[in-house]
């Protein structure tokens, strides 16, 4: 009796030895490999000569000639577990709140995302665009509106699908030094604008790291 209660306790004590191993190897490591995930971005200086930062925090990006500058970044190396054969599982997305529309005539939505804009659904907040007050839904319909990170909504844009928001907005995807063209034009000289960049580290389920930041840009001339 006594050896049988020694093998049940030997039992009880492997297993739970077992048990704890497993724990530990199912709890997913931090995305990233120091433990801290970083994203820096920048103005390409190359793209955008003379590009600085004022006071204010406000970069000054002189219009010369080509029509696009660049954003460029750096991000920190993912945890091997988020890298599959090679790629590291990892995306940065892009907005801005300067929209052009009609050739030359620009607006500006003042919120991160289009779509959260629209509180009660109804897309139909009225914007300012030249000397027209009009809503984007109906714009869209007439000309597709051009947001200068790289894309449009156009007339068949589905605003209630639960892809909408993937639509908005422009994408770098498994690398770990993303660069994206914003458009410019000679008509932007003298207006103000906003980049906001967005890093997500491990797109796959599970664990993972979001870092936004923002640029509030002036265009000179």
């Amino acid at each position: 009796m006594k050896g049988l209660t020694s093998i049940l306790v030997f039992i009880f004590l492997v297993g739970l030895l077992f048990s704890c191993d497993f724990e530990k190897e199912s709890v997913p490591p931090y995305p990233c490999i120091d433990g801290n995930c970083d994203a820096e971005f920048m103005i390409d200086p190359l793209v955008s000569p003379g590009v600085f930062q004022d006071s204010n925090q406000y970069w000054h990006i002189k219009f010369w000639g080509p029509k696009y500058f660049t954003i460029m970044g750096r991000l920190d190396e993912l945890d091997p577990k988020y890298v599959l054969n090679k790629i590291p599982l990892i995306e940065t997305h892009y907005d801005s709140d300067y929209w052009i529309v009609f050739n030359s005539i620009s607006f500006k939505i003042p919120i991160y995302s289009v779509l959260s804009w629209f509180t009660d659904k109804s897309y139909k907040t009225p914007i300012s665009v030249g000397n027209l007050v009009i809503n984007l839904t109906d714009l869209a319909k007439l000309q597709s509106p051009l947001n200068i990170a790289g894309y449009q909504i156009n007339k068949n844009f589905c605003w209630d699908c639960p892809y909408a928001g993937r639509l908005l907005g422009s994408y770098s995807k498994y690398t770990y030094n993303p660069r994206q063209q914003f458009f410019l034009d000679k008509d932007m000289v003298g207006d103000t604008l906003k980049v906001m960049v967005k890093s997500i580290f491990n797109t796959d389920v599970g664990t993972n790291v979001v870092v936004e930041k923002e640029f509030n840009i002036v265009i000179d001339k």
